[in-house]
């Protein structure tokens, strides 16, 4: 090794076993992900995070546009009248919006909201754009940002801004709305378990945590590395509540004038928070290789004598590889050591590592390392690109068989209220269990357990015969999922 190359690694975490939350943190700032802003509460997205997040976008969008969807583009800004149309969405919004008041010290004649989500400009410009039967359905998403003054932030998981894609369709029948509502419930599910393989619950929120405005909200529900629960999709069905009052109209078949049906649905840089924290471990980040920014790091060890020659053969194989079609990077850096590299590339998540020395030049043979699992692998030269292939899907796959079976061991049914205590303080994870379907039991779980309702799981259907509620014991109106939740 040449001289004066060695250097400690610096990028040591906390403890995740002990503090769950300065770990993510740790690795949101170590991977270089985010950084925190001077603003409060606003983080700054960096590269290797933004690269993540537009793999992640460009996954997601995909799939939308094979559904049928267009992107367009609505305004940040919103006028109060606007906003104020539906009360009940006002209401639920209210203490988060922000407002533009002036133009230099000119005082505005309306007040303008800063956009916290779009229905109320998008169902404005709906009502224009919608005459007949003809116009239906509108079928158009927007990837944007929104703002919402969260008094707790955490990096991608609450923030002040973040970026996100929200849906906003329209509908002849209320049949085709709700079709269109769990259609794209499907979409984020799939998209979930395919790409990012975290295996959600699919299921229908509780009247207290539905997305205000709406009649019903289905979610996407995923469980973390602590055993705590996050929302990472939502799916709205809206009924009329906002067609009635923004006047939404069309002339239908029978030449009556009718209201449209609306659904909208949403994702946002919380998946980035939901990726890191379902499939890190101790060593940082763990990312499939679907939407890894780098799916290949290839890490040259070097000795003076032989520098060039391996210099030069990890050169060819980063092109082979490039050619491919595979994300890849040399890391030629000489003033780290390869040890330094290994814990580096290993923080950032990268799948699969590239090892390239001299005595692997005598045997024609490269090393290979993943990311999901310990452990190296010989492979000749002139197989790498296909092997690498192969890896990747592995990978891929691996983790999602990982997290399903996280989840399966972590998802407890219980029946009586010390079991539901129990499993909550010791052992976490979801829990599932009777509840009568009412608010007040719902609040006095949540406020003696800070568990909540996460969904009513769509795939359970009806409670089994007798299922008395948790808490109350009353009848169960619903099996639901508890937990506690970000």
């Amino acid at each position: 090794m040449a001289k004066g190359k060695k250097k400690a690694f610096e990028g040591a975490l906390a403890s995740r076993a002990e503090s769950f939350s300065d770990w993510y943190v740790d690795v949101v700032r170590k991977a270089e992900l985010a950084d925190y802003s001077d603003i409060r509460g606003c983080m700054i997205i960096r590269p290797y995070g933004y690269t993540l997040w537009e793999n992640v976008r460009d996954a997601l969008d995909r799939r939308i546009k094979a559904t049928g969807h267009l992107n367009a583009y609505f305004p940040l800004f919103i006028p109060e009248s606007y906003l104020t149309k539906e009360a009940e969405h006002v209401e639920g919004f209210a203490p988060e919006v922000p407002w533009v008041t002036h133009v230099g010290e000119e005082k505005l004649e309306e007040r303008l909201a800063i956009r916290p989500t779009s229905e109320t400009i998008i169902c404005a410009t709906y009502a224009k754009w919608i005459q007949s039967y003809r116009d239906l359905p509108v079928l158009i998403n927007q990837w944007a940002n929104v703002v919402r003054w969260e008094k707790r932030t955490r990096l991608f998981l609450r923030t002040t801004e973040f970026l996100w894609q929200e849906g906003h369709t329209c509908h002849r029948t209320r049949e085709e709305a709700v079709e269109e509502t769990l259609k794209m419930l499907r979409v984020y599910h799939d998209f979930l378990r395919e790409e990012l393989a975290i295996p959600p619950v699919m299921g229908l929120k509780s009247e207290s945590e539905k997305f205000a405005g709406a009649v019903d909200t289905y979610c996407v529900e995923a469980l973390m590395g602590d055993g705590w629960a996050l929302q990472v999709g939502t799916s709205h069905f809206l009924g009329q509540n906002f067609a009635k009052p923004f006047g939404i109209k069309f002339l239908d078949k029978d030449n009556v004038e009718r209201y449209v049906w609306q659904t909208s649905w949403g994702v946002s840089t919380r998946l980035i928070g939901a990726l890191i924290m379902a499939q890190g471990d101790d060593a940082g980040l763990r990312l499939p290789p679907r939407v890894a920014p780098i799916q290949v790091v290839i890490i040259p060890i070097i000795f003076d004598a032989t520098k060039e020659q391996v210099l030069a053969e990890a050169g060819r194989v980063r092109d082979t590889l490039e050619k491919a079609g595979v994300r890849v990077r040399l890391d030629d850096r000489d003033w780290h050591s390869p040890g330094f590299k290994f814990h580096d590339w290993e923080l950032r998540g990268v799948p699969v590592r590239v090892e390239i020395g001299p005595r692997d030049l005598e045997k024609g043979q490269a090393m290979l390392g993943r990311r999901d699992e310990r452990g190296k692998q010989p492979v000749a030269l002139e197989k790498l690109p296909g092997r690498v292939a192969e890896l990747l899907d592995e990978i891929q796959a691996n983790m999602l068989r990982q997290a399903e079976q996280y989840r399966a061991d972590n998802t407890t049914d219980v029946a009586t209220w010390d079991e539901f205590k129990e499993v909550l303080e010791n052992k976490k994870g979801f829990i599932r269990c009777g509840w009568d379907g009412t608010a007040e039991t719902e609040a006095l779980i949540k406020e003696e357990t800070k568990a909540t309702v996460r969904c009513i799981p769509l795939e359970d259907g009806d409670p089994p015969p007798g299922l008395k509620d948790i808490r109350s014991g009353q009848p169960a109106k619903h099996q639901a999922l508890f937990a506690r939740a970000y």
